[in-house]
């Protein structure tokens, strides 16, 4: 079994700062993308930020200045630091990665975290 284990969400005011944290664990063979979506209420989960095994980067629009993805290998842990974090930043953050739980699997699996609350208000 893999799991994703998100941590670092809270409350925050608008222009503040918070790092987001998922580590993986379990039965992992390896993992190929990671990365951080996020859902506010009455809207669907959209993209935040990708990062792949080797490094590359991948952001939305909305947070491309102000957000920055990377990851530790050696840990399984995927990280997202938010910066200069607005109202509209406000949503339930979730981790996402493909893995591979054994060297049997000739493809990667879709995990999810639980997800973590961002809320950013004065």
């Amino acid at each position: 079994q893999v799991q994703l284990v998100e941590s670092g969400g809270g409350l925050v005011q608008p222009g503040g700062s918070l790092r987001l944290s998922c580590a993986a664990s379990g039965s992992i063979f390896s993992i190929n993308a990671m990365g951080w979506y996020r859902q506010a209420p009455g809207k669907e989960r959209e993209l935040v930020a990708t990062i792949t095994s080797d490094g590359s980067t991948n952001y939305a629009d909305s947070v491309k200045g102000r957000f920055t993805i990377s990851r530790d290998n050696a840990m399984n842990t995927v990280y997202l630091q938010m910066n200069s974090l607005k109202p509209e930043d406000t949503a339930v953050y979730y981790c996402n990665a493909a893995i591979k739980p054994s060297y049997r699997y000739g493809i990667y699996l879709n995990y999810w975290g639980q997800g973590t609350q961002v809320t950013v208000s004065s």
